[in-house]
C-alpha cells in the first residue's frame, strides 16, 4: 500500500496533536508522502488568545539514510532553537533503528487518521460515522479549510454541518453558505462566472458527492445548475429554466432534452418551478425595491437570453404562453391588437378584456409599464367607444361633461397616440385604429359644442352665464368661500387641460389631501375667455373680470379683487418671483406670504404652457405633480401651514396632431385664432366674452388646424379641450370642507368605463315562510363575483398554504369573507377601495385598517407583497400572479 499524500495542513494538524506529548523531542516521523511546496512554516499549538507558536520544517525522505541525514542536519542548523523537524516517509518502523526512533515523538512513526484530523480542525471530539464512509468528503475538508479555520460546531461534527461548511468554502459563503442554502441561492450562484468554474474544477468524486447531498437537501432542482456548471453552461441556467417549460409540449420535448441532456423529468419540473419563483421574486423587487433598476435589468437579461435559446432550439411557438419571455409578451399584445381591430361591441370588448388580462398577467407588463399602460388605455377607449354617442344640450353641460368624462378620453388618447413603446407594427396598427375612431367621435363632439358655443357667446356674461361657471368667476365663487382663518393658496397652472387635470387629481388623491367641490359629485369647470389665450384668459381669471393684460395688470387686478373680498394683503407671484436663493427652493417673500395664513397667496406656474411652446409636451404621455416645477414644494408648504389649495387653469390646450402644414389664412393673430371669414373647421365668435378682434374672432374648433409654425401644442381655439378650465380644490386632511361643499371620492370622479365594471348584486330572494333563516355570519357581497367553488378566492382559501398562514393569525375572518374580497379585487382590476372591502367583510370589517392588516398577514406569504395598501392606505391592491404562485393555485 502506497504512503498517503500529505500537505502542510495535515502536517499542521499532526503537530498540533502530538506536540503536547513531545517531552522535549524535536523530531516527528509521519507515514506519508509530502506533496506540498511549503518546506517551513509556523504552527500554532492551539487556537486560544495566546497560542504557542513553533516553526516546523518538513523533509520528505523514503530511505533510512535520508531520514538520519535530515535529522542530523536539523540538529546542527537549529541547535540554538526549538524548531521542529517533521519527516514524511514510507519506511516502516521495523527498518528504523532504535537510535533514530528514540529521538522521535512517540518513539515511532505516526500514521495519519484524516477523519480524526478533520474533527480536530472543527474543534470536535467525535465525528458522524457517515463521514468515515465518504473519503471524498474527508479529503475535501482537509483541502478546503479556510485561512481562519473551520467554524466550531460542537463536540460532534455531523455530516450535514461538514458539507455545509465545505460548500461555503468551495462555492462562496455569501452565496450559498450556511443559512442561505436553497435552489434560489444555487441559481444566483450560477450567474457568477467564478463559482461554477471553480466547481467544475473540483475532483469528480467531490462534485458528485456535493451534488447528491444538495439534491437530497434542497431538492432535485439542484442537480440541473450543477450539471450545467460542469458543462461550462452555468450562465444559461436560469434562461434554460425558462425554456425548459416547453417540455410539456410533446413537439418541443425533444429539443428541450437536447438543451438539458441527462435531466430527468422530476428534476426538470422542479428546476423550472424554481426558476419561475426566482424570476417572480426579481420582478417584485424591480417593482418595490430601492434597487429596482438593477433587478429589472437582471430579469430582462435573463428572459432575452431565454428567447435567444428558444429561437435556436425552435421552440418559441411552444412557449407562447410563458409568463416571462418577451416573445410570449408580444404574442399576448398581438392577441389584444386583434381584439381591438374589431368593431366595439359586447363580444369584441369581452375578448379585448380577456386579452388585456393576459397582458397584465405577464411579468414584463410589470417591468415595462409604458407598454402595459398603452394596452390599458386602448381597452379603456374601446369601452368608451362601445357606449352610445354623447349628445350635448348646452355649453354648460359640454364643459362639465368634458371634465367629468371626455378629458379622461383625451388622457387615454394622449398615451395611446404615442403607440407601442417597442414599435411593434401589429400592435401599433391596432392602436392607430382605436385612435382614429376616438378622434372621429371627439371631433363630432367638438363640432356640436362649437355650434352651441356660437349662440351662447353672443350673450354670455356674468349676468347671463347660461348655467356656466366663467373663468372670471372662479376666484370669487370657488376660492373666496375657502377663506377663513387659513386662506387658500391659488396655483394657476397655465395651460392645464382637462386631461392633465384629471391625471394630477388622480395622482394627488390620498397624498394627505382631501378633494372637495362646491358641486356634488364632480369638480367645478369654467369656460375660458375667447380667444383662449393666456393674455386674455389668465388676466380674466386673476382679476375677476373679462380683460386682457400682462403680469403687472394681473398683480394689480389680483390685489384689487381680494381687497373687495376683505383681504388687502393678498399677493400674486409669477415665475420670476418664485425661485429662492442658494440652498432654498422657494423665495423668502413667497415663504413669508405663505406663513401669513390669513391672506390669499396666488402663484402662476408656466411649466405646461412652456412645454407646449418648446416641444416637450408632444413626447409626454402624462403629467405628475413632480413634473411641474415648484408644484410639489408649494403643496408641501401649503400643507405645513394648513392652507387649502386651488389648482386652476386659465385655459386648456390641444396637442400637435396635424398631418399637414399650417393653414394659410388672413388675419392671423396667433396659432389658433384670427380675424376674417371662417372656413371649414372654423367658427366666427362674437360677443361680450370675446376679448380681441373688437369683439369678433375666427377660431378653429377642429384640433388639427393651426396658423403658425409647428409646436408641441396650441391654445386659443374653440375646442372643448381649450375652452374648459379645470378647478381642483384640495384640503389638507383632516380639514373640514366649507358648509354646503362636498367631499369627492376618487370613485365619483372616475368614469365608469375607465375600469372594468362588474354586474350589480342581484336582489335577495324573499325569505321562506316555512322557517326563519339562520343569521348570516357576514355581509352579502357588493359585487357579483365568481360564486363557484373554483373561483380564485375559494381555491386560495382551500389551499394548504392558506391553512398554514391562518394558523398564525388569531381571530382571522372566515374563509368565505377572504374569498369574497379576493374575487372582488380580481373583478375590479385588482384594486378595491378599503371601504368596499370592509363592507364585503360585514362585521369582520368594522375596523377597516385592522381588517386590511389581517388580510395582509393571511396572504403575504414569506413577506411577498401579494396584497398591499396603496393610495394613502385608502385602497387595496392585489398581485394576482404572486397570489397564484404563493398559494399554488394555477389558472383554471
Amino acid at each position: 500500500m502506497s504512503a498517503p499524500a500529505i500537505d502542510h495542513r495535515i502536517v499542521e494538524a499532526l503537530v498540533q496533536t502530538w506536540l503536547p506529548h513531545a517531552k522535549g523531542r524535536r523530531l516527528l516521523l509521519v507515514y506519508g508522502r509530502y506533496t506540498d511546496s511549503a518546506g517551513s512554516f509556523v504552527v500554532s499549538t492551539d487556537r486560544t488568545a495566546n497560542p504557542v507558536r513553533r516553526r516546523v520544517h518538513v523533509s520528505d525522505q523514503h530511505s533510512v539514510l535520508g531520514i538520519v541525514e535530515a535529522w542530523e542536519e536539523h540538529q546542527q542548523a537549529h541547535e540554538a532553537d526549538d524548531d521542529l523537524l517533521v519527516v514524511t516517509t514510507s519506511v516502516d518502523d521495523s527498518q528504523l533503528g532504535w537510535d533514530i526512533r528514540g529521538y522521535a515523538i512517540g518513539r515511532s512513526t505516526r500514521t495519519v487518521d484524516k477523519v480524526r484530523i478533520v474533527a480536530q480542525r472543527f474543534g470536535a471530539v467525535d465525528v458522524d460515522p457517515r463521514i468515515r464512509q465518504e473519503p471524498w468528503l474527508v479529503d475535501a475538508l482537509l483541502d478546503a479549510e479556510p485561512a481562519d479555520g473551520w467554524p466550531r460546531n460542537g463536540s460532534v461534527l455531523t455530516r450535514d454541518s461538514a458539507i455545509r461548511a465545505l460548500i461555503g468554502a468551495r462555492l462562496g459563503q455569501d452565496t450559498i453558505g450556511e443559512g442561505s442554502l436553497d435552489v434560489s441561492a444555487l441559481l444566483e450562484f450560477s450567474r457568477d462566472p467564478a463559482g461554477p468554474a471553480y466547481f467544475a474544477e473540483l475532483p469528480a468524486a467531490e462534485r458528485d458527492g456535493l451534488t447528491r447531498w444538495l439534491a437530497d437537501t434542497v431538492g432535485p432542482a439542484a442537480v440541473v445548475p450543477l450539471r450545467l456548471a460542469v458543462q461550462g453552461r452555468a450562465a444559461d441556467a436560469i434562461p434554460l429554466g425558462v425554456v425548459g417549460t416547453a417540455a410539456t409540449n410533446p413537439d418541443a420535448a425533444l429539443a428541450v432534452g437536447a438543451l438539458l441532456p441527462g435531466t430527468q423529468a422530476e428534476e426538470l419540473r422542479a428546476f423550472t418551478d424554481a426558476v419561475a419563483a426566482v424570476l417572480e421574486r426579481w420582478v417584485s423587487e424591480a417593482e418595490t425595491s430601492r434597487h429596482g433598476d438593477a433587478a429589472r435589468h437582471r430579469v430582462l437579461d435573463v428572459v432575452r437570453r431565454a428567447d435567444e435559446l428558444a429561437t435556436q432550439a425552435q421552440v418559441t411557438e411552444a412557449l407562447a404562453g410563458n409568463p416571462f419571455l418577451p416573445s410570449a409578451f408580444t404574442v399576448r399584445l398581438r392577441e389584444l391588437a386583434a381584439a381591438l381591430t374589431a368593431k366595439p361591441d359586447p363580444t369584441s370588448l369581452a375578448e379585448a378584456e380577456r386579452a388585456l388580462d393576459r397582458v397584465r398577467e405577464h411579468a414584463l407588463a410589470r417591468l415595462e409599464p409604458r407598454r402595459r399602460e398603452a394596452a390599458e388605455m386602448a381597452v379603456r377607449l374601446q369601452r368608451w367607444l362601445a357606449r352610445p354617442q354623447p349628445e350635448l344640450t348646452s355649453v354648460a353641460e359640454a364643459v362639465t361633461g368634458h371634465l367629468s368624462e371626455w378629458a379622461w378620453v383625451d388622457r387615454a388618447l394622449n398615451t395611446l397616440w404615442e403607440g407601442d413603446p417597442f414599435g411593434d407594427p401589429v400592435v401599433g396598427q391596432a392602436y392607430r385604429t382605436v385612435c382614429e375612431a376616438v378622434r372621429a367621435r371627439r371631433t363630432a363632439l367638438d363640432e356640436d359644442f362649437a355650434t352651441r358655443l356660437a349662440t351662447w357667446v353672443k350673450h354670455a356674461d356674468s349676468t347671463d352665464t347660461g348655467g356656466c361657471l366663467l373663468v372670471e368667476q372662479v376666484l370669487g365663487e370657488v376660492a373666496a368661500p375657502l377663506r377663513g382663518k387659513l386662506a387658500p393658496l391659488i396655483v394657476v397652472l397655465d395651460g392645464m387641460s382637462g386631461a392633465v387635470a384629471v391625471e394630477l387629481g388622480q395622482r394627488l388623491a390620498g397624498r394627505a389631501w382631501t378633494e372637495v367641490s362646491p358641486v356634488a359629485g364632480r369638480r367645478a369647470a369654467a369656460v375660458a375667455a375667447i380667444p383662449s389665450v393666456t393674455r386674455a384668459s389668465r388676466a380674466s381669471l386673476l382679476t375677476g373680470a373679462i380683460t386682457a393684460g400682462d403680469q403687472a395688470a394681473e398683480k394689480d387686478g389680483f390685489k384689487a379683487l381680494w381687497k373687495r373680498h376683505g383681504d388687502p394683503k393678498a399677493e400674486l407671484f409669477h415665475r420670476g418671483d418664485i425661485a429662492g436663493d442658494a440652498g432654498h427652493r422657494l423665495s423668502d417673500p413667497l415663504l413669508a406670504a405663505l406663513s401669513e395664513s390669513g391672506s390669499v397667496v396666488g402663484v402662476v406656474l408656466n411649466t405646461i404652457d412652456y412645454a407646449l411652446d418648446h416641444g416637450q409636451e408632444g413626447h409626454r404621455t402624462g403629467w405628475a405633480p413632480e413634473d411641474i416645477t415648484y408644484l410639489p414644494e408649494l403643496l408641501d408648504a401649503a400643507r405645513s401651514y394648513g392652507r387649502p389649495v386651488v389648482l386652476v387653469s386659465d385655459h386648456g390646450h390641444v396637442l400637435d396632431r396635424a398631418t399637414e402644414d399650417r393653414v394659410d389664412a388672413g388675419g392671423v393673430e396667433s396659432a389658433r385664432w384670427r380675424t376674417g371669414t371662417p372656413d371649414d373647421g372654423e367658427m366666427a365668435l362674437t360677443g361680450p366674452r370675446v376679448v380681441y378682434g373688437e369683439g369678433s374672432v375666427v377660431v378653429p374648433w377642429r384640433e388639427d388646424i393651426r396658423y403658425t409654425t409647428r409646436k408641441a401644442g396650441y391654445h386659443g381655439g374653440a375646442s372643448l379641450a381649450e375652452l374648459t378650465v379645470p378647478v381642483l380644490v384640495l384640503l389638507p386632511a383632516p380639514a373640514r370642507a366649507p358648509s354646503g361643499w362636498h367631499v369627492l371620492e376618487p370613485e365619483q370622479l372616475t368614469p365608469k368605463w375607465w375600469t372594468r365594471q362588474t354586474a350589480a348584486t342581484p336582489a335577495a330572494e324573499p325569505k321562506p315562510r316555512a322557517r326563519k333563516p339562520s343569521k348570516p355570519s357576514d355581509a352579502v357581497p357588493l359585487f357579483t363575483v365568481e360564486s363557484k367553488a373554483e373561483s380564485l378566492g375559494n381555491r386560495v382559501v382551500a389551499s394548504g398554504t392558506y391553512d398554514a398562514q391562518r394558523a398564525f393569525v388569531p381571530k382571522a375572518p372566515n374563509k368565505q369573507v377572504v374569498a369574497a374580497v379576493i374575487d372582488a379585487l380580481v373583478a375590479a382590476d385588482n384594486r378595491l377601495p378599503l371601504s368596499t372591502a370592509a363592507e364585503l367583510a360585514g362585521k369582520a370589517g368594522r375596523r377597516p385598517e385592522f381588517f386590511a392588516t389581517m388580510l395582509e398577514r393571511l396572504l403575504n406569504v414569506d413577506g411577498y407583497p401579494v396584497l398591499s395598501k396603496v393610495d394613502g392606505d385608502r385602497r387595496l391592491k392585489l398581485d394576482v400572479e404572486t397570489l397564484r404562485m404563493q398559494f399554488g393555485v394555477r389558472e383554471p
